[in-house]
């Protein structure tokens, strides 16, 4: 070997034991190595920050403010408002968010997606008195299942994109992966619904599943609109939509006169105010349901509690979150956003001891009690989810269309060739923020920046990784160890290396290694590339082993009471399934 592929071997597996280890975060990991690797004079200077501009940086960019822009308008309520029944049986239940969350993951960053469907599922469970960590892995399982169709699902098919198109000279197109990826996450989809969810462990009433309980109820006030076709209608004819939405209709106020209880005979009139009571998850899906204002007419994003000025939020700290391995005390929650921590909920089981002092890890929730004023702000300053999310932002509904509309828009152009799918979703995102469906204070809320930070860092190393030939001497060595074997074969070896990898490292990062090596691999059997570049783009996202390979499977690592030897059961029987059906699936729509 070569001193500079030595020095970037050295790099690359420093990288990877730090993202093991986990003491510091990813983008912070891969941003040093970038640095270190161009004071050793292995990365060019002039190359250094090349991966900031890369288009598959401003893709995954790009994709999750598109997303945000989807929640924000309603369309995803839409859907699950008219699909999703708590009456249903398990197994239909998880075929149906399944396949919702596998749609809408074929078009939106998947973690956006399951963000989006959390809150809908543990919803359902409440409702059903269900344990929400029943459904909640196979809902995980199927959005990142989703990914995999289409190039904008993920960020390891925007990866394998640019590479193939630097390496090629063109780019897969939007629906490429679409034969072998929905092939994969359809079979997967099956297995998930009938098999899968019968293999974790609160299946049979052992280890996670604990019932997650909204901690508190709020009043709010909801208005009828002068358009509203609820006008005329009497109250009392609400309460099958209210017990729908697991919502209880209080009273009415009319003209600032409260009218509790009496009112169930009255006519709805336009500017009636509607006294509810709802958890914050129900109401918003009410609200959107029968196209009602919040009362004042700014149209708050926060809903009003019952007590002296505060309100409660649930939220999920993830990995990227601020208070992620500190204490509520040790980054100054109280003094810094005059917010308490009230409660801890951990793998299902509440922790009420020292709750200030107690460090908090990916997929705890939290229960914060905080000023009406700031709930928004603190949540964003955390960098958590809110578990109620529906009850946090308020839905854009009457912009619904116009937001697929114009999403649609721009993928169909993207995919015909009539526009660059950097500057399609560019335009997309220009045109939410000036439609207000995004507002402009929240643009770059949406981005997570420690991808971003993670893919500029390691496009330029995996970059002088192939210009130093490192790749190429991973290549060799893994054709040497396959010596012999069938090339379909050799494409299997290299989908469980890179699926083994994407199991406890970022599935990002692992594309940038992989993907040139599947090249090099190929050029030296003298075959094509892309069915190798496929193999790659299936594999690195087919994390489903541990709660660490995925974001997802850590969002739903708290909320579903699980434990870190949980996954692998449904997830291990799902990886071999997806080997067997990607590879006969790739030698057809791909040959060699």
């Amino acid at each position: 070997m070569t001193p500079d592929q030595i020095i970037l071997f050295s790099l690359f597996g420093l990288v990877f034991g730090m993202l093991l280890w986990g003491r510091f975060r990813y983008d912070i990991v891969a941003f040093s190595a970038l640095l270190i690797g161009v004071v050793l004079g292995v990365v060019p200077s002039e190359d250094a920050f090349s991966g900031f501009g890369h288009p598959a940086t401003i893709i995954v960019a790009l994709v999750l403010v598109v997303s945000a822009g989807l929640v924000r308008s309603g369309a995803v309520y839409l859907i699950t408002r008219t699909l999703v029944d708590a009456s249903r049986q398990l197994g239909a239940h998880i075929a149906i968010m399944g396949a919702i969350g596998g749609v809408l993951s074929a078009f939106m960053n998947n973690v956006a997606a399951l963000a989006l469907l959390m809150p809908v599922d543990i919803q359902t469970a409440r409702k059903a008195g269900r344990a929400p960590g029943l459904s909640l892995m196979p809902l995980s399982f199927a959005t990142i299942l989703g990914g995999m169709v289409t190039l904008i699902g993920t960020p390891p098919n925007i990866i394998i994109a640019s590479i193939r198109e630097e390496t090629l000279g063109e780019p897969f197109a939007m629906f490429d992966f679409a034969p072998v990826g929905g092939i994969t996450a359809l079979a997967g989809l099956i297995f998930v619904a009938l098999i899968g969810w019968r293999l974790i462990p609160a299946a049979d009433g052992k280890g996670a599943g604990q019932t997650i309980d909204s901690y508190t109820d709020y009043l709010a006030e909801l208005t009828v609109p002068h358009d509203s076709k609820l006008i005329g209608t009497r109250l009392r004819e609400l309460y099958d939509d209210a017990e729908k939405n697991d919502v209880a209709i209080l009273g009415l106020i009319r003209d600032g006169k409260r009218l509790y209880g009496t009112a169930q005979n009255t006519a709805l009139q336009a500017q009636d105010i509607l006294v509810i009571e709802a958890a914050p998850e129900a109401l918003d899906e009410f609200r959107t349901a029968l196209k009602l204002d919040f009362s004042d007419t700014k149209r708050e994003e926060l809903l009003q509690a019952t007590s002296d000025g505060l309100t409660v939020i649930e939220v999920v700290a993830t990995e990227t979150s601020r208070i992620t391995g500190k204490t509520a005390e040790a980054i100054g929650l109280a003094w810094r956003q005059r917010t308490v921590l009230m409660g801890l909920s951990r793998k299902g089981k509440p922790v009420k001891s020292q709750m200030r002092k107690t460090q908090i890890y990916p997929g705890d929730i939290l229960l914060l009690l905080a000023p009406q004023d700031r709930a928004t702000d603190v949540t964003e300053w955390l960098g958590c989810l809110p578990l109620a999310d529906r009850g946090v932002a308020v839905t854009a509904d009457r912009k619904v269309w116009l937001a697929i509309g114009l999403f649609a828009a721009a993928v169909a152009a993207a995919s015909f060739g009539l526009i660059y799918l950097p500057i399609a979703l560019g335009l997309v995102v220009m045109a939410y923020v000036l439609a207000k469906i995004v507002p402009l204070s929240e643009l770059y809320t949406h981005i997570e920046w420690p991808v971003v930070v993670l893919l500029g860092s390691m496009i330029p190393l995996g970059a002088a990784l192939e210009t130093s030939g490192g790749t190429e001497l991973i290549a060799g060595a893994l054709v040497g160890l396959t010596e012999g074997l069938a090339p379909w074969m050799i494409l299997t070896v290299l989908m469980v290396v890179t699926m083994t990898l994407s199991d406890v490292l970022n599935n990002t990062a692992t594309t940038i290694v992989a993907a040139p090596v599947g090249i090099q691999m190929a050029n030296t059997l003298g075959v094509s590339a892309d069915p190798f570049l496929m193999a790659v783009a299936v594999a690195a996202s087919s994390a489903f082993l541990t709660p660490i390979g995925h974001k997802n499977n850590t969002l739903i690592l708290g909320p579903g009471g699980y434990s870190f030897g949980d996954y692998w059961r449904m997830g291990l029987p799902l990886e071999l399934l997806v080997v067997a059906v990607s590879i006969p699936a790739i030698l057809v729509f791909w040959p060699l």
